[in-house]
């Protein structure tokens, strides 16, 4: 069986080394003014795989060369259906708008290839002279041309590792950058770099530590601050996020970039109102910036502040009609009912040719959301399942490998795991962990809960994940893995420190309530680890029935994570292993966590909210079942609607399209759908 892997492996490479040669070959005859010879040979190679894109992106340039730009934007168009964000497709574009006298589609194309690939210098250089053709501020001019001066200025190594980087070949990037690093163990640019791959494949603490470096080798580069702030943030050190920014602002309080990262890192400490007034002092100076637009949209929704974040959103799509996150984000309020205008506007976006990757998936969630609310089913489903099959081309997520992940947890987390380990963790009770899958009422039961008088709702935390991730150890495949197997040999003293460490980087979100709320649903495959370095946090699954919870997932496009979604086979196989996990926790965990079922939560609240706090050790405040009138911020895509009494008519809403969901219903299996009968 591994001869016979290795002779596989093997076969694939050599075929993968004449796949380049060919490349090479076509490539020489290009160079050669041969255009229509270059073409013979590419339809060859697309014969034997229609999708490749290296041979695609070739054919784009002969039909250029050849002066055929029909034919070019043809093949354009299926190169980014297959790889939606390959910066030299949309360098290509830019070229043919160029030639056929299209300059502000042109100057677009070019700006988002180096969106998708900031080391394009042709893409750099053309934004420059469009900018003066058209006639722009001698700002953009120069600020293109500073950037094709910038990248000349770098090693060949780092601007070739950007290429791979930027075309997901991450392993041949982080290769190359840590060569370079070897020889070169200051140079910020390949410590950026390598930081952004690490990102990539999820190493976060390597990020942070490459970034915190090279902040220290050059404290003024104001780039390296940034990048410095947003791996923060995403590591939930809010604190030192904020110390980046105000560095930065302080330096230049009328600089509105810094102006908006100060406004961003309030709105993450829940500081609404200076958040709000930081991104409206910026709306000032750039009243048609419609990403600080939308931002403030996104400080109004949280705060409840629904009229005026309604308007900033359309002032956003107002000021650039292609930026479909505005439109999104108006769906994602639930509650908003598109016009009919709105309507038309979004079906004219997704039908432009031009419309870049990310605004597209946007577009067609949104636009699903719209008739799903005319009534209009079939044709919403057709639009998400576009945004998601869309979603899903640009994803690394495997349902095999996280069914063994899921597998091992059960395996591994067994009961003479918790005899062995017992109570060695921190002491403290203050956490409430809520876990499930995402729309599983998860928000309604953090509003519920936190409504409580000694209870503080905060977010979704992604502090376990990220402890689990570094006991994993980097570059272990899931079976070879160090996390969950290393629990077994944690000492006592390791996981008290987890448990004061997570106690200790949560404070930042508290306010001064003796109980907290972490409401991150995917904290359920971690119950084991939770409960080892927290044995006395209380533990809530959010359950809820599973084709309403799976078809509200896959309609849903999430910020980022719940990669699972984006697809009925795999959100079903993923709802089958939470339930399976789950029964193992009940078993070996007997006890120590409370399900509370969606359904039941609608049908009779305060029950259910008496039946919580009796599990939370609280007594009754009739401010849990009234929780609607809580004016706290959310920050989840329920934000609306908690904020409004249950009516029972969300409960159903999955069987206006159960036409289409038997794929659904089979991955789920038989067993899941006897629990609920349809």
């Amino acid at each position: 069986m591994i001869l016979k892997h290795d002779d596989t492996r093997q076969d694939d490479m050599a075929r993968e080394k004449t796949r380049q040669n060919e490349l090479l070959s076509i490539q020489k005859v290009m160079q050669s003014g041969n255009f229509v010879s270059a073409l013979k040979q590419i339809d060859n190679m697309l014969v034997a795989d229609p999708k490749f894109a290296d041979a695609l992106y070739m054919k784009v340039a002969c039909f250029r060369y050849l002066k055929q730009p029909e034919h070019a934007f043809e093949t354009l168009k299926t190169l980014k259906s297959i790889l939606p964000e390959f910066g030299r497709a949309y360098q290509e574009q830019g070229h043919l708008y160029r030639f056929t006298g299209e300059k502000e589609k042109a100057l677009s194309a070019f700006k988002t290839a180096c969106q998708y690939n900031p080391a394009l210098t042709s893409s750099w250089a053309a934004q420059a002279e469009l900018f003066k053709e058209l006639n722009y501020e001698d700002q953009e001019i120069n600020n293109a041309k500073a950037q094709v001066e910038r990248i000349k200025r770098l090693p060949r190594e780092v601007v070739i590792a950007t290429h791979y980087l930027a075309e997901k070949r991450l392993v041949k990037a982080e290769n190359l950058c840590r060569r370079f690093l070897q020889s070169n163990p200051k140079n910020t640019d390949a410590m950026r770099l390598l930081a952004e791959i690490a990102e990539n494949f999820g190493a976060m603490e390597e990020a942070e530590f490459l970034l915190e470096s090279a902040v220290e080798f050059e404290p003024d580069l104001v780039q390296l601050r940034l990048d410095y702030m947003q791996i923060l943030r995403r590591r939930q050190k809010l604190q030192g996020a904020f110390a980046q920014a105000k560095h930065l602002f302080d330096k230049d309080p009328e600089n509105t970039t810094f102006q908006a990262q100060m406004a961003i890192c309030y709105m993450q400490l829940g500081d609404y109102d200076t958040s709000i007034k930081l991104f409206e002092d910026v709306k000032q100076s750039e009243p048609n910036n419609f990403s600080n637009l939308t931002s403030l949209g996104h400080a109004f929704k949280t705060s409840g502040q629904n009229k005026a974040g309604i308007k900033a959103y359309q002032d956003a799509y107002t000021s650039w009609p292609s930026h479909g996150e505005a439109y999104f984000s108006l769906a994602n309020l639930k509650t908003y009912k598109f016009t009919d205008k709105e309507v038309a506007d979004m079906a004219t976006q997704i039908a432009s040719a031009d419309l870049t990757y990310r605004e597209r998936i946007h577009f067609l969630f949104a636009l699903g959301k719209a008739y799903e609310d005319r009534k209009e089913f079939e044709t919403s489903f057709e639009l998400y399942t576009q945004g998601n099959d869309l979603g899903r081309q640009q994803m690394r997520y495997d349902a095999d490998k996280m069914s063994i992940g899921l597998a091992a947890q059960m395996e591994i987390c067994t009961a003479e795991l918790f005899a062995k380990q017992s109570a060695k963790g921190c002491s403290a009770n203050d956490p409430i962990f809520i876990v499930g899958l995402p729309r599983a009422g998860s928000t309604l039961l953090e509003q519920i809960i936190a409504s409580h008088s000694q209870v503080d709702g905060t977010q979704e935390l992604g502090n376990i994940l990220s402890l689990a991730h570094k006991m994993r150890g980097r570059g272990h495949s899931i079976e070879a893995s160090n996390y969950p197997k290393i629990l077994h040999d944690v000492s006592e003293e390791q996981l008290k420190n987890f448990g004061e460490q997570f106690i200790k980087e949560t404070k930042i979100h508290r306010q001064d309530a003796p109980f907290f709320i972490d409401k991150m649903p995917n904290n359920f495959r971690h119950i084991g680890l939770i409960h080892l370095i927290l044995p006395n946090a209380k533990i809530i699954d959010a359950r809820r029935h599973p084709m309403a919870c799976c078809f509200s997932g896959f309609k849903q496009h999430f910020a980022e994570g719940q990669e699972f979604t984006y697809g009925l086979e795999q959100i079903g196989k993923y709802y089958r292993d939470y339930v399976a996990v789950m029964e193992h926790w009940d078993k070996v965990l007997p006890n120590k966590i409370l399900r509370v079922q969606y359904e039941d939560v609608v049908e009779d609240t305060e029950t259910q909210v008496r039946r919580i706090l009796e599990y939370l050790d609280l007594p009754f405040e009739q401010a849990c079942v009234d929780f609607h009138k809580n004016k706290r911020s959310v920050r989840t895509a329920s934000s609306e609607q908690v904020r409004q009494p249950i009516f029972k008519s969300g409960l159903e809403q999955w069987r206006n399209f159960e036409p289409w969901l038997n794929p659904l219903k089979e991955a789920l299996g038989p067993e899941i759908m006897a629990r609920y009968p349809i």
